[in-house]
């Protein structure tokens, strides 16, 4: 399981967070989106160093809050859920770039 280690959400930075990894290594990542996925939500993280943010990878944690309000993340152990997850924000990307490419024709 990773930790969050710190979690910066001020509105007017990229809010990012540090994991700890099971190996004790951690990494800085972007947050990217919070997101449902069948009643549950999960959280898209980009590293911002090393090989992995080379590679444009992206890290999926299943999101939970204390009852306290904080924020904590969790592994998604189901290939199932995973790939649910997976599938659910490769089309909020594919849309995302639809908007895009759709307002950048209404400028022209």
């Amino acid at each position: 399981m990773s930790d969050i280690e710190n979690q910066n959400l001020d509105n007017e930075e990229e809010a990012t967070v540090t994991l700890e990894l099971d190996d004790g290594t951690t990494i800085e990542c972007a947050v990217l989106t919070i997101f449902p996925v069948d009643d549950k939500d999960y959280i898209a993280l980009l590293p911002l160093e090393g090989t992995a943010a080379e590679e444009g990878e992206v890290y999926l944690y299943r999101y939970l809050e204390t009852p306290e309000g904080e924020p904590s993340l969790d592994n998604i152990q189901d290939d199932d859920e995973y790939e649910a997850v997976a599938d659910a924000f490769d089309e909020m990307l594919d849309a995302q770039e639809y908007d895009e490419i759709v307002s950048e024709d209404e400028l022209d």
